[in-house]
């Protein structure tokens, strides 16, 4: 099978400029050719186990599977990441908000605590919290999630891309300061669920049939379930002044902003992503 053959094949189920980025993909991710390569032939010299491997990758392609999954990893902030069904396919914007907070705090060491101490909870894969500790290594930064499995890709991320977090089992709807012994943190952010579950008819195939539901859906009737979790722990968690970053759904950007403004957090701020989304939200204890 070529590079045109594969392409062709996945606009059965995708549009032509998804088809041709997913076959690109494959290509170099699992095959090592470039575009160039493609461009002179290269892709009509894989051996008899190539092809197929490449005839299985097509079919998980072909049922919708994300390409992220099928070939077991996924870029985020220029690195790439291992995934799995476990946990969410890192997304753009959540790199954005990374980015936020690293170039806003761009001096971690001007804080009350020395090294800076942060909390990703809900963290998945770790790309959050693997991004922020390769961003200040000195600082000393902490990951929760409620999934065992998610919790394994993340330390094996953190282990190959030599990030030091410390990754913890905690329910982010059932905890206090009481049973989470930690120093008052720096910084909490958080990509926590905040899709509807009214919301999933709009939702792509690749996206529904295959990420983590837990990880991605909230009551209709509270979608800021979460957030309020989060925010409430934030205010005994937090040292004074210390900053509580959230990525958001856009819908509920205002009522976000809202309960913050009512739970005595000042300076919030929402932030859009690249596509002028509201998607990112700030406050300061």
């Amino acid at each position: 099978m070529t590079y045109n053959e594969l392409r062709h094949r996945l606009t059965q189920v995708y549009d032509t400029g998804e088809a041709q980025a997913i076959a690109r993909m494959v290509y170099e991710q699992r095959f090592g050719l470039s575009l160039s390569d493609i461009c002179i032939g290269k892709d009509t010299q894989l051996s008899a186990d190539c092809q197929a491997q490449l005839e299985e990758i097509a079919q998980r392609l072909l049922k919708q599977e994300p390409v992220q999954y099928v070939l077991g990893e996924a870029t985020f902030a220029g690195r790439t990441f291992k995934v799995t069904p476990d946990v969410l396919i890192p997304r753009p914007e959540t790199a954005e908000l990374c980015q936020w907070i690293t170039n806003t705090h761009h001096s971690p060491l001007t804080t009350h605590h020395s090294p800076l101490t942060i909390l990703d909870i809900g963290t998945g894969s770790g790309c959050i919290a693997i991004t922020l500790a390769l961003a200040w290594p000195e600082a000393d930064v902490t990951a929760w999630d409620i999934s065992p499995a998610a919790l394994t890709v993340a330390s094996e991320n953190a282990a190959r891309l030599s990030a030091r977090v410390t990754f913890e089992q905690v329910d982010a709807l059932n905890h206090s300061p009481l049973t989470t012994h930690h120093s008052p943190f720096s910084l909490i952010v958080s990509n926590p669920p905040y899709i509807c579950n009214k919301e999933r008819e709009a939702m792509e195939a690749n996206v529904l049939d295959w990420e983590p539901h837990g990880a991605l859906f909230v009551p209709d009737d509270d979608p800021l379930l979460f957030y309020r979790a989060i925010a409430r722990y934030a205010l005994q968690a937090l040292e004074p002044q210390g900053w509580l970053y959230f990525e958001i759904n856009p819908p509920y950007a205002k009522p976000l902003s809202e309960m913050l403004r009512m739970m005595s957090f000042h300076d919030i701020e929402i932030k859009e992503d690249t596509y002028g989304k509201q998607r990112m939200i700030r406050a300061q204890r």
